[in-house]
């Protein structure tokens, strides 16, 4: 079974674990048409509009 030969440092431990703790935000707007939320460069899912024109069918 492999064991570490050397212990590791903590600032070489730190530097691996640096990404952890970032979280993915997702670029989130409000639809100028409905006001609902939606990502950016997407068709609205709730009123099916991109960028000012009606592209999708919604119920």
């Amino acid at each position: 079974m492999a064991v570490p030969k050397k212990r590791m440092s903590r600032r070489r431990r730190d530097m691996r674990r640096a990404h952890d703790h970032l979280t993915f935000t997702a670029a989130v707007e409000a639809c100028p048409e409905c006001g609902g939320l939606k990502l950016r460069h997407r068709v609205c899912e709730e009123c099916g509009t991109y960028r000012g024109m009606k592209v999708l069918e919604v119920d």
